[in-house]
């Protein structure tokens, strides 16, 4: 805890027990929602109102402590691995999400075709598909 306390102090974050919570439950639980985060927490320290846990998630993020991704038609996760402009692969089935790290290692390792007079530092991507257990779940139910 004292590790989650001095990094918050670093980032000139004042230090709660919310917020200690919070970072604590996305370093455990990658990829949750806001709401599988105040479960976690409420889970943690008890009750804590959902204001609350946005408020936290908001200035972690604006610190750059955590990273809140948002997959099209999907809710916004939230993880702790921040920095190194990393990509996510989503199963379209079941939701799960996993790190996909980037195929050339540098950021931003994509290079825009146009880059319209910006300096680029990042590029997220995010790809679809079916993961292991979905696709295993369908080849089940198609041979019954």
């Amino acid at each position: 805890m004292n590790d989650l306390a001095s990094l918050l102090r670093e980032h000139g974050i004042q230090i709660t027990a919310q917020r200690l919570a919070v970072l604590r439950a996305v370093s455990s639980r990658p990829h949750s929602t806001a709401d599988q985060v105040a479960e976690e927490v409420r889970a943690e320290i008890g009750a804590i109102s959902r204001q609350a846990v946005y408020d936290a998630l908001g200035i972690l993020t604006e610190k750059g402590l955590i990273r809140r991704i948002q997959p099209a038609g999907s809710s916004a996760l939230y993880e702790d691995r921040v920095g190194d402009n990393h990509h996510h692969l989503i199963c379209r089935g079941c939701g799960k999400t996993v790190d996909v790290d980037c195929a050339i290692g540098e950021t931003p390792c994509l290079n825009a075709a146009a880059d319209s007079g910006y300096q680029i530092d990042e590029a997220e991507v995010i790809y679809w598909g079916t993961c292991p257990e979905c696709l295993a779940a369908k080849r089940g139910s198609v041979s019954n």
